[in-house]
């Protein structure tokens, strides 16, 4: 593995399997590509599959500051039992009967609508957050009682796949939800506010941010290609962070590696060329890679986060 500069320097999507932390998918790709500054942004369940994006080289630095604030899933709610987890991993802490109208699918459908919507939203004691310096899934391991402070999220969507009846009722479910939701607590609310109990019993990340299941190469895919893969079906940095465009002409690259101030001159922003707005960032571009990130202060852009080695990928 590479100890100096990275030879790679990009963004990439992967799709997550069944029983891999995020932590372990990094690793796959750490291996794949040879690099070893590898990372990734917006945590994904071990018991959950679907859109994780890595960093890899300098384009972990770009991980903090991607918003991904949306995303969506395809959840699987099991009414009838309740776990310590709140999914399907954890051991069944109360069981109770099943109204006989949570089999009919417009019943489902107008209950799931009614979880649209701005709402405070306690997360499952078995999760990352950080408690007194403890994560509260060690605490709760450790038989001690986890109280957390509920947070703001909101339900975007809420649909209705389908509904399974028979020796489970199970409905299979499309959500779009803010930063921070956990679908495990909305399978648990929704148990508790039917008049019964539920987990979640399976889960699909399809879209985080800008990115979907149709960006993301297989772990698999990406043991075999390496990085020549990853250069393939890299993501576009600027896209992703959502920043206006200002490509670079060749005379100024010395300033920008230097850090010294350059012109405002015109950024490209959806779909239109402008001056950049008074302490706006900018995402700089050279030769479809990203330099760097300057900010416009005054009459001129300066220097906010450099990249020793450009990220590659923009479009």
């Amino acid at each position: 593995m590479s100890r100096g500069p990275s030879a790679l320097n990009a963004l990439v999507a992967v799709n997550k399997p069944l029983g891999l932390s995020s932590h372990d998918a990094v690793n796959r790709v750490r291996r794949a590509v040879g690099e070893k500054r590898v990372g990734h942004a917006g945590t994904l369940d071990p018991a959950a599959s679907g859109v994780l994006v890595i960093g890899i080289g300098q384009a972990t630095k770009l991980l903090g500051m991607l918003t991904l604030d949306r995303k969506a899933y395809v959840a699987q709610v099991e009414f009838g039992s309740a776990t310590d987890t709140d999914d399907a991993e954890g051991e069944v802490v109360r069981t109770a009967p099943v109204p006989h109208e949570l089999s009919d699918p417009a019943f489902a459908a107008e209950a799931l609508h009614g979880l649209l919507g701005e709402q405070d939203q306690v997360p499952p004691a078995y999760s990352a957050i950080s408690v007194n310096g403890r994560r509260a899934y060690a605490l709760a391991r450790d038989g001690k009682q986890v109280e957390l402070a509920a947070r703001h999220v909101t339900v975007h969507a809420a649909g209705l796949v389908s509904v399974e009846s028979g020796e489970k009722c199970v409905w299979t479910c499309a959500f779009d939800v803010s930063k921070g939701t956990y679908v495990r607590s909305l399978a648990r609310d929704l148990g508790e506010r039917l008049g019964t109990c539920a987990h979640l019993c399976g889960l699909v990340r399809t879209q985080a941010g800008g990115v979907c299941l149709g960006d993301c190469v297989d772990l698999d895919e990406l043991a075999e290609g390496g990085k020549s893969l990853v250069v393939e079906r890299c993501l576009d940095p600027v896209a992703l962070l959502g920043l206006p465009r200002r490509d670079l002409a060749l005379g100024e690259l010395a300033d920008v590696s230097c850090g010294r101030k350059i012109e405002v001159g015109e950024v490209f922003a959806r779909g239109e060329r402008r001056e950049p707005r008074p302490e706006e960032r900018v995402a700089l571009v050279f030769d479809g890679a990203l330099a760097g990130i300057w900010e416009r202060r005054g009459t001129s852009l300066a220097c906010q986060t450099n990249f020793p080695q450009a990220i590659e990928g923009v479009k």
